[in-house]
């Protein structure tokens, strides 16, 4: 008997039992390789994961309201020997941003950022004084999609206080200048498979607002990178402490100067839909590892 084809979880979230749309464009690429791919959202109790060759995170986007949750489950394929991409030990890094530090210590350029706990707060309106940042962003090292992401500037720094405090009681936090160039020129996110470069968005914010995300009122397009551009956000990637099957990488140029605001490697939106065959590249880079 010839073996059944190859059997391929497509992890998602309870709300989009289905995936993302942009992520249902991997479905029948994956078929066409002989692959076979379910949404299988990540929580329910009772899911059989070890019938699958292989777990992929995609649409997971509520893992940072339940961290301790989602790393349990992470925890509990590796232990049973379920293949999950990105591997397990690049999820826990890229899950906290405070990988951003190792990222830095590394070489990489980043947004200038200050680490902000209960042990370490001091007051909204010293720390942009001692940086000298008229303005900034104030965000928690664990969130996704702008969740709890704030603008502020010297002069509101007051009336921010409190909105600062409780935030840093919750959570450790980190602060980074506003990005004019966000606004201005827009922020990169460039996509990786399997190592290689696949294709870059160019994402811009609404008309006063800093947040790009869609779901903010930003808008995304395809847009083309120049090689210095690919080549300072692949060696960005080099500090990842394990094997990655996709990655995306989030920045700016500034003063010429491409800065990393964020790696992307646990559940980013890959924007496959703006890509001519970039469904088909990423499926291709997942049968690759089967």
């Amino acid at each position: 008997m010839e073996p059944g084809p190859q059997r391929v979880a497509l992890a998602t979230c309870g709300r989009l039992p289905r995936l993302a749309e942009d992520d249902r464009l991997l479905l029948d690429p994956l078929e066409r390789l002989g692959v076979r791919a379910e949404p299988v959202v990540w929580d329910p109790v009772g899911v059989d994961w070890g019938v699958y060759d292989a777990v992929v995170i995609r649409s997971c986007w509520d893992y940072y309201h339940r961290m301790e949750e989602f790393l349990d489950w992470v925890g509990s394929l590796e232990s049973r020997g379920v293949a999950l991409w990105n591997s397990p030990a690049v999820v826990r890094w890229n899950a906290n941003k405070a990988y951003l530090r190792e990222v830095e210590s590394a070489g990489v350029p980043i947004v200038p950022t200050r680490w902000v706990d209960a042990a370490s707060v001091g007051t909204l309106a010293a720390l942009l004084e001692e940086e000298g940042w008229d303005e900034a962003v104030v965000k928690p090292t664990v969130s996704a999609a702008a969740y709890e992401t704030w603008r502020t500037s010297r002069s509101r720094a007051g009336e921010d206080e409190a909105r600062f405090r409780a935030l840093v009681a919750r959570r450790p936090v980190m602060v980074q200048p506003f990005v004019r160039e966000v606004v201005d020129e827009g922020e990169w996110s460039l996509i990786f498979f399997g190592g290689c470069f696949s294709h870059a968005v160019l994402k811009r914010p609404r008309p006063g607002d800093f947040r790009v995300q869609v779901e903010h009122g930003g808008t995304e397009e395809a847009a083309e990178p120049d090689r210095s551009l690919v080549a300072a956000a692949r060696a960005a990637l080099e500090p990842v402490p394990g094997t990655w099957l996709y990655a995306r990488v989030d920045g700016c140029v500034v003063d010429g100067r491409f800065r990393v605001m964020e790696l992307e490697l646990l559940e980013p939106s890959l924007f496959l839909g703006l890509a001519p065959s970039a469904a088909d590249r990423f499926a291709r880079a997942i049968a690759a590892v089967l």
